[in-house]
């Protein structure tokens, strides 16, 4: 077997034709380097079962040309300027383990067709331009991913509500004293995987999914890390997030959520991150065990929450108060008082229609010159953690 490793170097141009000679090619590692072009299909061949091609910029489309005889293992083409749509002759390889596309530009919908994969425990789609729902998977392959433990989908256009139905069915993340096949994490003793601890994770974040969290998920008893944040969800923080007691980060902040954050998620001992913000929650924060680790931007976004970490005192949220109308603000201020604040106003909306009108005029003639020393961008302010490509 012919072992060919150039990792991590500075090397530049396409890669070169005399690689298609080497028959019984096992192991490819061309990862972090300079590379361009387009792939050539001779990479495909029947015997080699790792690639890594990852930080590059290899481009163009991935050929449609993966055979029954494919034996790949690992396949690596994270960081790169690939487009189209993934083949689907890749559902050939069924030795296939870990499958990392992310940071490039495919598209399409979710490749249902993974779900024949009966081997596939990583499957990395992040930071591209996935889009659509994610159909039942009953109407395509009824045991889709069996040994799935890691699905990242974050950075892309999907929508519609999580796959209910998907999360039913992962056998793989519903067990609690789950690991990695030992044969994978290793690859031959070559590299290790990129799962860097024995429990399952799953990453929604920064799509389009909307709807309520269903219960399904948190029957996934492996889960050590789940982020659901950046989406447009709705409904409640479900109690049962208690049962995943594996659970060591939990994400939900910059959604739609609302109610109280459930008592029950105090049971989480291991659970190091909680990030709930800009939410709609309501009520005290939860005390005791890990919440009391917890600093204040795991909360912020929610102005009805109260308690620690939080400045707002729920003794004073409880006491609910009338409103003072402008009648009885008008009663309580003196006729000097009044005087007052007319000069006072009538200064500040002097200043504020000058300053309104300084700042268009030099905007407009310098605009190049703030976006370039500040970096603004009309889209700053929208879904502010989300990146479409990272750098």
């Amino acid at each position: 077997m012919d072992f060919i490793d150039l990792s991590d170097n500075f090397i530049t141009g396409e890669i070169p034709p005399l690689i298609c000679q080497a028959e019984s090619l096992g192991i490819l590692d061309l990862s972090s380097n300079s590379f361009t072009g387009t792939l050539p299909t001779c990479l495909f061949g029947k015997s080699i079962f790792f690639i890594d091609l990852s930080q590059n910029n290899f481009g163009g489309t991935i050929s449609n040309t993966f055979t029954h005889e494919c034996q790949l293992k690992m396949l690596d083409l994270s960081g790169n300027r690939f487009v189209g749509q993934l083949p689907k002759s890749l559902a050939n390889c069924t030795n296939l383990m870990s499958l990392d596309v992310r940071d490039n530009y495919f598209d399409g919908v979710f490749p249902f067709w993974l779900g024949s994969l009966t081997e596939l425990q990583e499957l990395d789609l992040s930071f591209n331009r996935f889009s659509g729902a994610i159909h039942d998977p009953s109407t395509f392959i009824p045991e889709s991913f069996p040994k799935l433990q890691m699905l990242i989908l974050a950075n892309n256009d999907f929508s519609g509500h999580l796959p209910d139905k998907y999360f039913k069915i992962w056998k793989a993340m519903k067990s609690s004293n789950m690991g990695f096949d030992n044969s994978f994490t290793t690859v031959e003793n070559i590299k290790p995987s990129k799962a860097i601890n024995t429990f399952a994770q799953i990453d929604l974040s920064c799509n389009s999914f909307d709807g309520e969290i269903p219960q399904s998920l948190t029957d996934l008893q492996g889960l050590g890390s789940l982020n659901l944040s950046n989406n447009r969800l709705t409904g409640y923080v479900l109690p049962s997030f208690g049962n995943l007691t594996n659970l060591e980060s939990l994400d939900l902040s910059h959604n739609e959520l609302s109610g109280e954050i459930p008592h029950e998620l105090v049971q989480l001992n291991f659970l190091a991150k909680f990030n709930v913000s800009f939410n709609n929650l309501a009520g005290r924060v939860p005390t005791g065990k890990q919440f009391n680790t917890f600093e204040n931007y795991s909360y912020v976004g929610n102005p009805l929450l109260c308690g620690k970490p939080l400045s707002n005192d729920c003794r004073g949220s409880t006491t609910s108060t009338l409103p003072q109308t402008s009648d009885d603000y008008d009663k309580s201020l003196l006729p000097s008082d009044i005087i007052d604040w007319i000069v006072v106003f009538t200064g500040f909306g002097s200043g504020l229609v000058v300053g309104i009108i300084l700042w268009n005029f030099v905007y407009g003639r310098y605009r190049d010159w703030f976006i370039e020393r500040f970096g603004m961008r009309r889209d700053t302010w929208v879904r502010p953690l989300c990146n479409k490509r990272r750098n």
